[in-house]
């Protein structure tokens, strides 16, 4: 049943009618298993991927290395819900090596996102440093390639 979940991630407008086509299945068999995996949380939601320098929205996004101090018989679990819980915050994960949690957010300016780290972040209690990494070009996001064809002429110099 993965190859369902795999179809779906990789495009959300198929229905079950084209998946069951796909996969030979029944098509009431992949209906029930899509509404079961939505009930249990296994799908979590369904988004469209925005190329948004091909639009005229202004933003910026940053990943903001965190190395914070666990709490007392909650981890960083704690400290993770109250970061995922400010709308700038876009996805959140905990890491293994030299920093705790990543945490991407995006802003109208690089100004707003520093000031959502100095105003936000970097005052928690938990919070021990912050490194923050401005996305200058998307190449590729979610499997997704961004602007497939245009060549960087920088390249051809090498």
């Amino acid at each position: 049943m993965n190859d369902i979940l795999k179809l779906l991630e990789k495009d959300a407008h198929l229905t079950p009618e084209m998946i069951s086509s796909m996969l030979k299945k029944e098509t009431g068999d992949i209906k029930k298993y899509i509404d079961e995996c939505e009930k249990d949380g296994t799908i979590v939601g369904y988004q469209a991927i925005i190329d948004w320098d091909k639009t005229d929205r202004e933003y910026v996004t940053a990943l903001i290395e965190l190395k914070i101090t666990p709490q007392r018989e909650l981890g960083f679990d704690r400290v993770a819900e109250k970061i995922y819980n400010y709308p700038e915050v876009q996805s959140l994960y905990l890491m293994s090596g030299g920093f705790d949690l990543a945490v991407i957010i995006e802003g109208k300016t690089m100004r707003q996102v520093a000031f959502f780290v100095a105003e936000k972040l970097a005052p928690m209690e938990s919070v021990v440093s912050t490194a923050t990494h401005f996305v200058l070009r998307k190449y590729k996001d979610k499997g997704f390639i961004y602007g497939e064809g245009e060549i960087d002429m920088r390249d051809e110099c090498l």
